[in-house]
């Protein structure tokens, strides 16, 4: 996994909601955990933009529902810095579902997803409709 060149927000912490932007049959998920975090006993798990996280799915088709999976998140509503001074942020915060490598498991991605996430996951920047 590469390091990105933004200063990114930890927005999202454990139990926050976010909607699944791509067509796998997930329309809406609550974070659990992040992958590869080491932090400090009892401390919640923070997550930010382009983090691979599990996720359970609570809104979608009935087999997809209750499933534990995971995710790579593509916006954030809390702002976060490039290097250039420039300030980003979205309307929501929304993810698309991956398998353990990282691949995506749909194969169309709604909406727009920041550019550092095309940094780290560049078959998700691939199949995304823009890319800001």
């Amino acid at each position: 996994m590469r390091a990105i060149t933004a200063r990114r927000a930890k927005s999202l912490q454990h139990r926050s909601n976010c909607f699944c932007t791509d067509n796998s049959g997930a329309k809406e998920v609550r974070f659990v955990s992040v992958i590869g975090l080491h932090t400090r006993k009892k401390m919640s798990p923070k997550a930010g933009i382009a983090d691979m996280i599990t996720v359970v799915i609570t809104k979608g088709k009935p087999e997809m529902r209750k499933k534990v999976e995971r995710a790579i998140i593509v916006r954030t509503k809390k702002e976060f810095r490039r290097p250039d001074g420039m300030r980003v942020k979205f309307e929501d915060n929304a993810v698309v579902l991956v398998d353990e490598k990282g691949l995506p498991k749909a194969s169309e991605i709604k909406g727009a997803i920041a550019k550092e996430v095309g940094e780290r996951w560049p078959k998700i920047a691939g199949i995304a409709a823009a890319v800001v």
